[in-house]
Formats: structure tokens, C-alpha cells, sequence
């Protein structure tokens, strides 16, 4: 359920965040109450309401006044362009640098790209007991 190196609030708020992306939970709906999400991974009701107030005070979720917390208008949209530039920084930026040091052009990677995408097959890992 939760594990990882990650404080457990922001867990919640990663997979709160991961059902509206998903679009499991939209636009408008009611997002879990702290006490339900505290309930549902058994954990302190407080912590889970640090992980939602995360997402209110990014404007992902809003509180309606004796109802509970709403999935924002336009929240999906917000959190996919965050993603989208988490990708381009931990991912495709490292990439490009690579390229350039083995003189691939933006074609180049493109083509590796489209070819890995079109399911070829992955290099085989190795663990590191079975190195030669």
C-alpha cells in the first residue's frame, strides 16, 4: 500500500494525484476525507490530512464549506503539465545531454525513440551477482 522512502503525507498526496491523472477521481468530485484515507492505509488521520492540504494549497483539490474536498476545475490538466516537465527534467534532459556526448542529433534520439516505442525488444539486465 504505502512504503518507501517518502514521508507517508506526501504518499497520500502522490496517490490522490495519481487518481485524478488517472481519472479515477474527477473534475468535481469528492475527493477522500482525511478520516477515510486515514482509515483505508492505517494511518493518522492527521498525516493524511497534511497530504490533502499539500494538494489544496497547489489548488488541486478545494474545500466546500461542510462537504468535504473537491477535485478542482482544470486539476488533470495541472497535474499532467507537472508531469510532463518532471519527465522533460529527470528524463529527457539527461537523455539530450547523452546525445550530444555521442554526437546523436535530435533525429537520432527520435529514431531510438520510435524504435524502442515500436516494441523492440529492451536490452537484458543483468543483476549484478550474474556480471561476468
Amino acid at each position: 500500500m504505502l512504503a518507501g522512502d517518502q514521508p507517508l503525507f506526501l504518499q497520500i498526496a502522490q496517490k490522490v494525484e495519481e487518481s485524478i491523472v488517472d481519472g479515477s477521481l474527477p473534475e468535481g468530485a469528492r475527493a477522500p476525507s482525511s478520516n477515510e484515507l486515514s482509515a483505508f492505509y492505517r494511518i493518522n488521520p492527521a498525516t493524511a490530512a497534511k497530504g490533502l492540504g499539500r494538494l489544496v494549497d497547489r489548488g488541486v483539490l478545494h474545500k466546500r464549506r461542510g462537504l468535504g474536498m473537491f477535485v478542482s476545475p482544470g486539476a488533470r490538466e495541472q497535474l499532467r503539465q507537472e508531469r510532463r516537465t518532471a519527465l522533460a527534467e529527470h528524463f529527457v534532459d539527461p537523455l539530450l545531454a547523452e546525445a550530444r556526448r555521442l554526437d546523436l542529433d535530435g533525429e537520432d534520439v527520435a529514431l531510438l525513440v520510435r524504435e524502442r516505442a515500436a516494441g523492440a525488444e529492451p536490452p537484458t539486465r543483468r543483476l549484478p551477482e550474474e556480471s561476468p
